[in-house]
């Protein structure tokens, strides 16, 4: 499913009624009625016997108009408040702020300190908030008095609906400076917005849902709209079929390069998720030293011993082994618990020179990658980096807090600069593509901070690559699965108690979940 920003859905509007002849108009009304149709499913009766609707003087305040006149046709007791001066509402809102006058239904203001009476006594007796000040067009701060009153509706306990999206939120990134209005629902018009799943306004949203007002399908799936979200029906047509005279040899052969001293964990987890997640082969070249290690806890593992340092990390002198390994494999994933020492950059290095397949980069390989990332610019295989917030710093010199507050833009600036996929992990992971798409996930769960749980990601994302898929898709695909599997261990095991191993384990549920969705 696409994602909009404010402009993009401002544009198809537009387009909506310039080249399909869809009045505006009729577009407001069909809000209307969604938001009525939401209204009715909440509660454990489904029906709300008072509403309290908030309009502003935007479009946002018209569909809650809108929602308001048709409640009253079904019989519900509504209060009505206007956070404005009626003169200043759109044409649209006018119109249906008129409609109400014309059926006697009151409209109250709700501008001034005197007026907050009013809104606390209605407050009292209401089932239900519609919340239709603000829509995707606000940026900035709530004034003062908008303020007291998000407060009000946030202390009141009464449930709150937010109409596109919460007043305070801005649609684009999610981000709330101030007060915001935290809503216990959301009905989000014709597409889901950024700031709806992305934090904080994920936190403002409650559950959501997308309402159709009949805007044309095609429009709706325009390919220049540029940003997806990723759920099961996202990927389950990227999953590669597997025929029955197949062999382990179809399936593509994984290269991890990595570990060390202490660190071999890693490497263990990253091969046994490939495997996991169907690829056909996984070969581990890691310090010679510790092959024991690894033999001993991943039997299908096949592994390679290279010469080391006297730290226990891979030493320079691995480069031809490198060299003959990356000849036989499908795709090459560097850097788990490889450890920062400064022969790494050389190695990494020597890798994007001389690797013809496929490159997922993590963890210390994205360390070895900071003094210079411009040596990612021009390779000639695709390249995946999977950075956290604070590898993505080392990389491009912005602070966490730069990269936190702009996640989207900053992921797909970086992979359309270097022309490779990045993948920003954490809360609605970001994976940013070299032509601009991005897909912002929808899955996973705080229980996945723990140790060891991006080398499972490296691991899926290397097998999908391995069994055929483009690394774009792959990474997409991975991501999700990665949370989804996630998801599916929270559930059995609680989040408190989860290690990476558990989301390997319920790989192959996730899977099965995915193809019979």
């Amino acid at each position: 499913m696409k994602l909009v920003k404010a402009e993009e859905m401002k544009t198809i509007d537009r387009r909506a009624s310039q080249e399909y002849m869809i009045p505006s108009l009729l577009l407001m009304e069909n809000a209307g009625l969604r938001v009525v149709e939401a209204i009715r499913t909440i509660g454990t009766a489904g029906k709300q016997s008072r509403v309290v609707i908030l309009a502003g003087k935007g479009n946002n305040g018209g569909d809650g108009l809108a929602a308001g006149r048709h409640l009253v046709n079904c019989g519900t007791a509504i209060d009505l408040f206007l956070l404005g001066d009626p003169d200043a509402l759109t044409p649209d809102a006018r119109i249906n702020y008129d409609i109400l006058h014309r059926m006697g239904i009151s409209i109250q203001p709700l501008t001034q300190d005197q007026h907050l009476a009013g809104l606390i006594t209605a407050l009292l007796q209401a089932d239900l908030v519609v919340d239709a000040i603000y829509g995707i067009g606000f940026r900035g701060c709530l004034d003062d008095f908008e303020t007291r009153v998000a407060d009000l509706l946030n202390r009141s306990r009464v449930p709150v609906l937010a109409v596109d999206i919460a007043s305070g939120v801005e649609a684009d990134t999610g981000q709330v400076h101030g007060a915001a209005v935290k809503a216990d629902h959301t009905v989000t018009l014709a597409l889901p917005k950024p700031g709806l799943i992305t934090a904080p306004g994920s936190e403002y949203t409650g559950q959501w849902s997308v309402a159709d007002i009949s805007i044309p399908r095609s429009l709706l799936e325009d390919p220049a709209l540029k940003m997806n979200l990723l759920d099961a029906a996202a990927i389950k047509g990227w999953l590669p079929p597997r025929a029955a005279d197949t062999h382990k040899g179809t399936y593509g052969h994984v290269l991890v390069v990595g570990g060390s001293a202490g660190m071999i964990g890693a490497v263990t987890l990253t091969s046994w998720a490939a495997l996991r997640c169907g690829a056909g082969l996984v070969t581990a070249a890691l310090p010679e030293t510790q092959l024991p290690t690894l033999d001993a806890a991943a039997m299908e593992v096949m592994s390679r011993g290279l010469p080391e340092t006297s730290r226990g990390c891979i030493s320079i002198d691995a480069l031809p082994a490198l060299e003959s390994l990356l000849g036989t494999c499908s795709v090459c994933a560097v850097g788990p618990g490889m450890s920062r020492y400064h022969e790494a950059t050389a190695i990494l290095r020597f890798i994007l020179e001389n690797s013809g397949v496929p490159l997922l980069i993590d963890a210390d390989g994205i360390n070895a990658l900071a003094s210079d990332p411009e040596v990612l610019r021009d390779r000639q295989v695709p390249v995946v980096i999977t950075p956290h917030p604070r590898e993505m710093a080392r990389l491009t010199g912005l602070t966490v807090e730069e990269i936190q507050h702009r996640r989207v833009e900053v992921a797909s600036r970086y992979a359309v600069d270097w022309g490779i996929t990045v993948v920003l992990k954490g809360h609605q992971t970001v994976v940013a593509c070299p032509r601009g798409e991005v897909f912002i996930n929808s899955s996973g769960n705080p229980g996945m901070a723990t140790a060891g749980s991006g080398d499972v990601l490296s691991g899926i994302i290397a097998g999908l690559i391995a069994q055929g898929l483009k690394p774009q898709p792959a990474a997409a695909a991975g991501v999700y699965i990665h949370g989804r599997a996630g998801d599916r261990a929270a559930a059995e095991l609680g989040q408190r108690g989860m290690i990476a191993g558990d989301m390997i384990d319920y790989l192959p549920y996730t899977l099965l979940e995915i193809a019979e969705a």
